[in-house]
């Protein structure tokens, strides 16, 4: 490890901005159950968005409610909100109102989700390991407001707070990303795979992020988080 790379290593264990070009074979870990720690996610929002897709990768053996990406803004605080109320069960929230996606129980194993909203039809489409979901009806016509506090790990309350630790999460996040558009089945197969993807707003080979609180970047302990 380079000198500078040691030096990032380091950053990334302290609250603060970090300057990580690249989390790709990273992870956060968040340590504590329950906790108040969180990471800001840092985008450049130019105009509200009536499309986008989110894809993550988690890995944890929590059986409680927990968030796992949330974007507040001032007038609504789950304008976008990736939730996980039980183990068999996601919630994808779009302008405070959610729709139910049903999965099977987790194995001790990592979870990759992918969600993609379009406001013309209102449809909510939700991937599960690589593979869609049934699509449901969400908030048809709606806009997502621009100017957000996007965070992992905890659910907004309040722009940027308002905090209840007993919905945080606890392990271990990965491939966060965050796109103003719909992707395409293959792009959505691609994320699973940590394949070549499209430039986006929120990217896990450019992330730029302030942690808070007791999380810490670590080396991902397996080889391939795909299939």
């Amino acid at each position: 490890m380079g000198q500078l790379q040691l030096w990032l290593a380091v950053l990334a264990g302290l609250s603060g901005i970090v300057a990580q070009e690249d989390l790709y074979r990273k992870v956060f870990v968040f340590r504590k159950d329950p906790s108040d720690a969180y990471v800001v996610l840092r985008a450049k929002l130019e105009q509200p968005l009536e499309n986008f897709t989110v894809c993550l990768r988690s890995y944890t053996d929590l059986t409680r409610p927990y968030s796992l990406f949330s974007y507040a803004t001032k007038v609504q605080d789950n304008e976008i909100l990736l939730f996980k109320p039980k183990p068999s069960e996601y919630r994808l929230y779009v302008g405070g109102k959610f729709v139910t996606f049903r999965v099977p129980e987790g194995r001790g194993d990592w979870e990759h989700v992918c969600a993609s909203w379009e406001s013309a039809t209102g449809i909510a489409e939700f991937w599960f390991n690589g593979k869609p979901w049934p699509r449901k009806g969400l908030q048809r016509g709606y806009t997502v407001g621009v100017e957000a506090a996007i965070l992992l790990g905890q659910e907004q309350d309040a722009f940027g707070g308002g905090f209840d630790v007993y919905n945080s999460f606890s392990g271990e996040l990965a491939d966060v990303y965050l796109w103003e558009t719909g992707l395409s089945p293959d792009k959505m197969r691609a994320a699973y795979q940590s394949l070549r993807l499209p430039p986006a707003i929120l990217a896990w080979k450019s992330l730029s992020y302030e942690v808070k609180g007791d999380v810490v970047v670590k080396p991902r302990l397996r080889e391939a988080l795909g299939p």
